[in-house]
């Protein structure tokens, strides 16, 4: 059965134009411009890619392959890049012989865009992370400035430390003002021999010298003992 490849292409053109009604451009007959671009492209021109492809289709397509150009070659890509992007879609067409194929081969280069995209970003997040482990390179500048306001930083240390003790120290009650200060040391003796039905009498006269008196910790518990 003969095949009406002029049927063929102008059946094709009119899905094309249905499918890309801003991306695609007729040159002439069996002639092609495609703008095709990633996903994320018109969100971060600057993350994403996008190329222009020019496809000619000779008069016995799809029977045969159609000629592939990137007439604007894809940002971010360096040449390698884009000899491979070139070697994918001219293997598509070779798959896609006796089958209208300019949508696949479309497709199939917004789809290397995308994978190459997303290879740019991880590469980007792998960098990020490499340096956020680095760190900043130490030179003997930077040495010695971190010396310093750590120096600084450790005498600040040791001079609220001796506040802190000299605090202390001075807070710190005398066996005899601890008894002068907590008066239950009296009193729970006395309230101990009252619940016991016993009449205490204090002879204050026994207590009337014992500011005079500088009694030590262990002598206070001593007396308390008493």
């Amino acid at each position: 059965m003969d095949i009406n490849y002029a049927e063929e292409q102008e059946n094709e053109l009119e899905a094309l134009q249905s499918i890309y009604p801003d991306e695609l451009e007729v040159v002439g007959p069996g002639q092609y411009q495609i703008a095709v671009k990633s996903m994320d492209y018109d969100l971060d021109p600057a993350a994403g890619c996008r190329c222009l492809l020019a496809i000619t289709c000779p008069a016995r397509y799809p029977d045969e392959a159609p000629q592939i150009d990137i007439l604007e070659e894809p940002e971010n890509c360096v040449p390698l890049e884009v000899e491979q992007l070139m070697e994918t879609l001219q293997a598509e067409a070779e798959a896609n012989l006796g089958m209208v194929m300019v949508f696949t081969i479309a497709s199939a280069a917004s789809e290397w865009l995308n994978n190459h995209c997303d290879e740019l970003r991880r590469r980007k997040e792998e960098e990020a992370e490499r340096k956020r482990f680095e760190g900043t390179r130490v030179s003997v500048e930077t040495f010695l400035k971190w010396k310093e306001g750590f120096e600084k930083e450790m005498s600040a240390m040791r001079a609220q430390k001796a506040r802190d003790l000299e605090a202390a120290r001075r807070n710190k009650l005398s066996g005899r003002e601890l008894f002068l200060k907590d008066t239950t040391l009296v009193d729970s003796d006395i309230k101990f021999l009252e619940d016991a039905g016993e009449d205490v009498k204090v002879d204050e006269s026994l207590f009337q010298d014992l500011e005079d008196l500088d009694l030590e910790d262990d002598e206070l518990a001593e007396l308390s003992d008493t």
